[in-house]
C-alpha cells in the first residue's frame, strides 16, 4: 500500500502509526518528560488516550480491555517512577497470561547509565515479569519491534511485552518507504494426531471422566468447543477461578469452582474421577491444594498452549501443547456420543451428601451478591479486586459466559478491579460493568474514581465494607492463634462522600441491607458507588487451609494452627 512512497516520521510518530496499524484505538497512560514526543504524536492520531491518575491503573485499564475482548491492551508511561509504577500491572499480566504492550519513555541514550533525572533500568527491571522486552536504540528498529511486540504478546501463552524508547530515539527523524503489515500471532503448533486419537480412546474407556477447565480455555476462545465436548460425552466439568465463564453457571454439567474455596461436593467429585482432562489449567496450588493428594485415582490428559506447564506439577499420561480451540474440536470429532448415567448418579449422591452451604442471614455476602446479580443485566461484566469479596463473588455470582468475570488470579493484586473495570467499560460500551471491591482494595486505586467520573462510564462499584483486610483477618483468626495484627482499619473513610466529591452518585448501605435502595441506585445511568456494610467477622467458607488436601476443607470456625 505504501511501497514507493517515502514517508518521513519521527520515532514517536512512527510508534503511534504502527499502533494504528495493529488496530489499537485506545491507550491509557500518563505523560512525562521522557515520553512527551509520543504524546505529541498521539495528538495527531485517531487513537483515543485515557488519562489515568496512576500508571498502575493504566496497566490495569489496558488489561481490562485485553481480558474482556481477547485483543492486546496498550499502556504508556514515562521513565523512572512512571515505569516503576507500571511494574505491578505488568507482573499481574504475566501471571494471568494477559496480552499487554507497555511502552515507556526513557532518558536519551547518551544519558543511560549516568543516573540522569528520572532514569531507571526499565529493561532490567522488567526482564523477569515479561514475555519479552525491548530497549530501542534506533528509530528504524521500531518497524520490526512494534509488530514483533504484538506477535509475542498474542502468540502461544499470551503475556506482556515492554518497549522502552529513549527520548532521542522518539525525536529522531527517519524516512520509511513501506510500513510493515500488522502481525497478530504465530500459527498454531502442529500436533501429533496419534496422541489425540489415544486421548479419545482413553476418554471413551473412562467411567468417571471430568473436565478441569482453566484460564487458558478463556484465552483460547475455546468455551464453545468445551461445552460441546462436555455435552457430547456427558462429562461434568469444574473450573478454576480464572476459568469461570468457560461454561455458564446455568450449565447443568458445571459443578462449580474447585480448590481452596470450592464447594465440598465439587472437590469430592474431583477425588472420585478416574480421568482428569485438564484444559488450559496449570495445577496451581489454589486449585489443587496439596498436589500430592489431588485426584489420586485419576489418569491425566493435559492440553495447554504452554509446553512448560505440562508435567510441571502433575505428570500427564497423555498431553499436547496445542491450540485448545482447534484441538478440543478435533478431539470431540473423534468421540461418539455417550451417556454416563452411572457417573451422573454417583455425582448426584455426592451432591446430596455434601450440599452447598446455605446462609440464612439476608445480609450474608452470598445472599448480597446473588441479589446484586439479579439487579443488573445478565450479560454484565464483573471485575473484582482481591480478598474475601473476590472469593464470595467467584462462589456466588452467576457468570454467564467467557470474558465476563475479570479478576487478578495469579498475582492477587489489590487495586485491580476499578481500573480493569474502566478498560472493560471502554471496550464494551453496550454492557454494564460491575466492580466488586472491598474497603481495603478500593483504597489502592481510589484516585481512578476521577477517571470514571470524567468519562461518565456505566460502572457500578459495590464496596463490601467490613472494616478489615478481610482475608488477612480470616487467616490470622484461623491459623495464627487469632492474633490480629495489621488487618483492622481504625479510620473508616466515608466512601460515599468521597465518591460524591469525585462527581459519582453514591450511597451508604447499612445493616440490614435495604435491597430496594440498592436496586434504585443500580438502575441509575452512569457511574454509581455503593458502600455496603457486611458483617465484620464473616469468613469465606469452604476454605482449604494452605498446604492441605482439598478434602480437608473447613466450613466454620476451627482451631487450625
Amino acid at each position: 500500500m505504501f511501497r514507493g512512497v517515502h514517508m518521513r516520521f519521527t520515532g514517536a510518530s512512527l510508534t503511534i502509526k504502527l499502533l494504528e496499524q495493529q488496530g489499537i484505538d485506545i491507550v491509557a497512560g500518563i505523560p512525562g518528560g521522557a515520553n512527551l514526543p509520543l504524546y505529541h504524536a498521539l495528538g495527531q492520531s485517531s487513537i483515543r488516550h485515557i488519562l489515568v491518575r496512576h500508571e498502575q491503573a493504566g496497566g490495569f485499564l489496558a488489561q481490562g480491555i485485553a481480558r474482556s475482548t481477547g485483543g492486546v491492551g496498550v499502556c504508556l508511561a514515562t521513565s523512572g517512577p512512571g515505569a516503576t509504577n507500571l511494574l505491578t500491572a505488568i507482573a499481574d499480566a504475566k501471571l494471568d497470561s494477559v496480552p499487554l504492550v507497555a511502552i515507556t519513555g526513557q532518558v536519551p541514550t547518551s544519558l543511560i547509565g549516568t543516573d540522569a533525572f528520572q532514569e531507571v533500568d526499565t529493561y532490567g527491571l522488567t526482564v523477569p515479569i515479561t514475555k519479552h522486552n525491548f530497549l530501542v536504540r534506533n528509530a528504524s528498529d521500531l518497524l520490526t519491534i512494534i509488530p514483533e511486540a504484538f506477535r509475542i504478546a498474542l502468540s502461544g501463552r499470551q503475556g506482556p511485552v515492554v518497549i522502552d524508547i529513549p527520548k532521542d530515539v522518539q525525536n529522531a527523524e527517519i524516512e520509511v518507504e513501506e510500513l510493515p503489515p500488522p502481525i497478530l500471532r504465530d500459527p498454531n503448533p502442529k500436533i501429533d494426531s496419534a496422541v489425540l486419537a489415544q486421548m479419545a480412546r482413553l476418554i471413551s474407556a473412562a467411567r468417571r471422566p471430568l473436565l478441569y477447565v482453566g484460564g487458558g480455555a478463556i484465552a483460547a476462545d475455546a468455551a464453545e468447543e468445551i461445552r460441546a465436548l462436555a455435552a457430547k460425552c456427558d462429562m461434568p466439568a469444574v473450573t478454576t477461578l480464572m476459568g469461570l465463564g468457560a461454561l455458564p453457571s446455568r450449565n447443568s454439567r458445571l459443578l462449580g469452582m474447585l480448590g481452596m474455596h470450592g464447594e465440598l461436593s465439587t472437590n469430592a467429585v474431583v477425588e472420585r474421577a478416574d480421568l482428569l482432562i485438564a484444559l488450559g489449567a496449570r495445577f496451581d496450588d489454589r486449585a489443587t491444594g496439596d498436589a500430592r493428594s489431588f485426584a489420586r485415582e485419576a489418569a491425566v490428559i493435559h492440553l495447554d498452549i504452554d509446553a512448560s506447564e505440562i508435567g510441571k506439577i502433575r505428570r500427564a499420561d497423555l498431553s499436547l501443547a496445542c491450540n485448545l480451540k482447534e484441538e478440543v474440536a478435533r478431539l470431540s470429532s473423534l468421540l461418539a456420543p455417550e451417556s454416563r448415567d452411572g457417573w451422573r448418579a454417583e455425582i448426584a449422591e455426592i451432591l446430596s451428601s455434601k450440599p452447598p452451604l446455605v446462609f440464612d442471614d439476608p445480609s450474608h455476602p452470598s445472599n448480597l451478591l446473588e441479589s446484586l446479580a439479579a439487579m443488573v443485566p445478565a450479560d454484565s461484566i464483573v471485575t473484582t479486586d482481591v480478598g474475601q469479596h473476590q472469593m464470595w463473588a467467584a462462589q456466588w455470582w452467576p457468570v454467564t459466559g467467557p470474558r465476563s468475570f475479570l479478576t487478578s488470579g495469579g498475582l492477587g493484586t489489590m487495586g485491580f478491579g476499578i481500573p480493569a473495570g474502566i478498560g472493560a467499560a471502554l471496550a464494551n460500551p453496550d454492557r454494564t460493568v460491575v466492580a466488586i471491591t472491598g474497603d481495603g482494595s478500593l483504597l489502592m486505586n481510589i484516585q481512578e474514581l476521577a477517571t470514571i467520573a470524567e468519562l461518565g462510564l456505566d460502572i457500578k462499584i459495590c464496596v463490601l465494607n467490613n472494616g478489615h483486610l478481610g482475608l488477612v483477618r480470616q487467616q490470622q483468626e484461623l491459623f495464627y492463634n487469632r492474633r490480629l495484627v495489621g488487618c483492622r482499619f481504625e479510620a473508616r473513610p466515608d466512601f460515599a462522600a468521597i465518591a460524591a466529591g469525585f462527581g459519582i452518585r453514591s450511597s451508604t448501605i447499612g445493616l440490614p441491607h435495604r435491597y430496594d435502595e440498592i436496586a434504585e441506585a443500580l438502575s441509575s445511568p452512569g457511574p454509581v458507588l455503593l458502600d455496603i456494610a457486611i458483617p465484620e467477622a464473616e469468613n469465606v467458607y469452604p476454605m482449604v487451609p494452605p498446604g492441605r488436601s482439598n478434602a480437608e476443607a473447613i466450613i466454620g470456625q476451627a482451631a487450625l494452627i
